[in-house]
């Protein structure tokens, strides 16, 4: 009994072996026409495809004053001009010419202001010159004001300025990279007031949708419903409208808490998305084809110039010439003609396209063909 359970033992471990050798092989053997397409839309949260109405973010912005840079500062009037009134407010009279200095440079100031950001938290900042100057590397925001669309003051900005990039120039020569006039602040604002929201007034809250679509709002609402019984229904295809449960009328952060964990699966109008100065296709997989035949060839045309000089006879008292020689040849390659079935989906379509042998942008004008030729069921964006 004993040589036989070591024999089991041996093959059992030799299968284990085996297997394991075998299991990344035919994991690295996945292409990707054998994968499966049939969902193309997982299910997602609700608090990632939704944003609560009221609850929103506020632009900011302001004008500052960059010191210390290294001679690449401003040389306009401006800068001068707020250089003095920003000496002024600290007591000190002087005339323009003390004030000329390549060091400093006017700035502009945006930053977004969140929701929820309350006095004392900071948030970023976004640094741009205004004027003439060519670099803000290794220069200071002094403390400057961020204002809001209604005239008041919601941060205060300083700190200093982080830039990307950078220049430097000779006599003779000049380097650069990125964009050395722009740079950021990172929680170089500090808010001091903040912005009320309420987001859940009368015992009524809404959710908007970041992609308004009839068919998503509609299961947003179902699903909401069937958990917390008949209380969200949708206004149109970018808003739900949700009636705040009882056990919940003083508590609506716990009731987004709880909410927001559902999961739905979005739909989304069938689109194709292209761009035409780089290149790029990004096809939606609710694409349909029609039935339609793709055709691919290429013409090319060259035209060469062979001149030859001519002699005269002898005796004949003529001139040597230049006899102008011009050969035009065509060559179109053979156009790969691929009938597509109706119906096609947009694995099929890939695959067509890769067979014919196209580039992404061959890719672009097929697909634009295919769209004027009334074939192609979704909408064709041009970015």
């Amino acid at each position: 009994m004993k040589p036989f359970k070591i024999f089991t033992s041996i093959l059992i471990f030799i299968s284990i072996f085996l297997c394991i050798l075998w299991a990344p092989a035919s994991h690295a053997s996945v292409n990707l026409r054998d994968m499966d397409f049939s969902r193309v839309h997982p299910e997602v949260r609700i608090k990632d495809i939704v944003e609560v109405e009221g609850a929103r973010s506020n632009q900011l912005s302001g004008i500052g004053v960059v010191m210390g840079l290294a001679g690449t500062g401003d040389k306009s009037p401006m800068a001068m001009q707020m250089m003095k009134n920003l000496l002024q407010q600290y007591g000190v009279t002087v005339d323009e010419r003390s004030v000329r200095s390549k060091n400093v440079a006017v700035v502009s100031l945006t930053a977004d202001l969140p929701a929820y950001v309350r006095p004392g938290q900071t948030i970023d900042l976004n640094v741009s010159t205004m004027g003439d100057a060519k670099s803000l590397q290794g220069g200071t925001l002094l403390q400057a004001p961020l204002r809001a669309a209604d005239g008041m003051i919601y941060a205060v900005a300083q700190g200093p300025v982080l830039v990307g990039g950078y220049t430097a120039a000779g006599a003779a020569a000049t380097t650069s990279k990125n964009v050395p006039t722009a740079g950021r602040i990172p929680s170089g604002a500090i808010v001091e007031r903040d912005v009320p929201t309420d987001y859940a007034g009368g015992g009524q809250m809404a959710l908007l949708l970041r992609n308004p679509d009839f068919t998503t709002a509609q299961r947003i609402s179902d699903a909401i419903n069937s958990l917390f019984g008949a209380i969200a229904r949708p206004s149109d295809a970018g808003r739900v409208v949700v009636d705040l449960p009882g056990q919940y009328i003083g508590a609506p952060t716990a009731f987004l808490a709880k909410m927001e964990k559902l999961e739905i699966q979005p739909d989304n109008v069938a689109r194709v998305a292209v761009n035409e100065r780089t290149g790029t296709v990004v096809m939606g997989g609710d694409v349909k084809i029609s039935s339609v035949a793709v055709a691919h060839g290429n013409l090319t045309v060259s035209v060469a110039e062979d001149p030859s000089v001519v002699q005269p006879g002898a005796l004949s008292g003529g001139q040597t010439a230049v006899e102008n020689r011009t050969d035009i040849t065509a060559n179109e390659d053979g156009a790969s003609l691929i009938a597509m079935p109706s119906t096609t989906t947009v694995r099929d379509l890939v695959r067509v396209i890769n067979a014919i042998g196209a580039t992404p942008r061959d890719v672009i004008e097929i697909l634009q063909a295919i769209n004027e030729a009334g074939a192609l069921h979704g909408q064709l964006v041009n970015m």
